[in-house]
């Protein structure tokens, strides 16, 4: 079994996560009909093997059917994934990170803008 605090999923295993925490249990067919550009079936099956060999889903059997159910929590999920990204292409920088988001051209609303001063606000109060 893999180490699911560190989350490192190809472009199709994140895709095959997201349908499953979605939906929060799936077939393979089901998790099929939510991917873009949907693989063969037994390619989806192998990407569910590998999944389920790094410990970050379980199959079970129910009623015939094999359904798939997430192990790691989606928080920790994106968590473990920020954290990835943040270290590979921000020298572990949350501060360039950050930066960068804010720089992207995604415009925030006034109410996201107001989320994240009290985010920082409770970054300093907490002393991290």
């Amino acid at each position: 079994m893999g180490d699911p605090t560190q989350l490192h999923l190809s472009r199709r295993e994140r895709q095959i996560m997201d349908a499953i925490y979605r939906l929060g249990r799936a077939t393979e067919a089901e998790v099929l009909e939510r991917l873009p550009s949907p693989p063969s079936p037994s390619a989806v099956r192998a990407m569910l093997r590998i999944l389920e060999e790094k410990g970050y889903i379980r199959q079970t059997d129910d009623g015939g059917r094999t359904v798939y159910t997430p192990i790691v929590a989606r928080e920790k999920a994106r968590r473990s994934a920020l954290q990835h990204l943040v270290k590979t292409f921000f020298d572990g920088s949350t501060e360039h990170a950050v930066a960068a988001l804010l720089r992207s051209g995604e415009r925030l609303s006034e109410e996201e803008l107001d989320r994240l001063a009290q985010l920082i606000e409770q970054a300093k109060q907490a002393g991290r």
